[in-house]
């Protein structure tokens, strides 16, 4: 079975090689392509592989943009640090989603749900794809958060979050009327149990709504640099790495 492994940084083309042998022994991997342009050069001479993982975020763009440039007819698990491009990765011909670090059992899944296409149909194949973008899309994110008040507790919706942001070890909402709470939740957690569409984070420090953006400026290093409301006590710069996937967000 051949398959191919487009990742941009080694350690982790490593890591998925070796989690993607240890799944069947019969799997070859026929290629390991770190960027954009290297990837639709190949799919334009080589032919299809049965399976493709895909990073999201490349050195030279997004891996989207290798269906602009090449004809990919094979099942595709994308593989991401950053969970805001779920609902794009669908769009295309993706069988699951994978956030990095990749959990060998949550790979096994998508490996499973990869076997029950072998040897389908072309029509069976996009019914498949279909149900499992049903699937994964059905997914709850976090409404509310219980925070401190006096010595006892209330609730706040997410609605109500202008941003989060992590400060001193610790984990701040900042609300659309200016209050400031502790969560009880780490920011990589937070980021996953977020609603995509309205939350995104820009860079380690802050994940913000959509709502809380004012103005945006260009900013040195092929940076963003945003005007919060409330505003923020420090100045807040969207990560270059994370400056095309907040264009994209906006503009969805």
């Amino acid at each position: 079975m051949k398959v191919i492994i487009i990742e941009d940084e080694k350690p982790a083309a490593q890591r998925i090689t070796k989690l993607v042998k240890a799944l069947d022994s019969n799997i070859e991997i026929v290629e390991v392509i770190d960027s954009v342009e290297d990837a639709v050069a190949w799919f334009n001479t080589h032919d299809m592989p049965e399976l493709a993982f895909m990073d999201i975020q490349l050195a030279d763009g997004i891996s989207f943009d290798i269906f602009k440039g090449a004809t990919i007819t094979c099942p595709v698990i994308f593989t991401t640090a950053y969970d805001e491009y779920a609902l794009e990765a669908f769009k295309v011909n993706s069988i699951d989603y994978l956030l990095k670090p990749i959990d060998p059992k949550s790979l096994d899944r998508a490996w499973q749900k990869f076997k029950t296409l072998k040897g389908k149909t072309d029509s069976d194949i996009l019914g498949l794809l279909e149900s499992f973008k049903a699937q994964s899309t059905q997914r709850e994110y976090k409404e509310r958060f219980l925070v401190k008040k006096g010595d006892g507790f209330k609730y706040l919706t997410a609605d109500q979050a202008a941003y989060f942001y992590a400060d001193d070890g610790l984990t701040f909402m900042k609300t659309t009327g200016g209050d400031r709470h502790v969560i009880d939740e780490k920011m990589d957690s937070l980021e996953s149990s977020l609603d995509p569409k309205s939350f995104f984070r820009i860079n380690r420090k802050l994940i913000i709504n959509e709502r809380a953006v004012g103005e945006i400026a260009n900013y040195f290093n092929s940076r963003l640099k945003l005007a919060l409301q409330p505003k923020f006590k420090e100045e807040v710069i969207v990560a270059r790495d994370r400056v095309s996937g907040f264009k994209s967000w906006l503009g969805q």
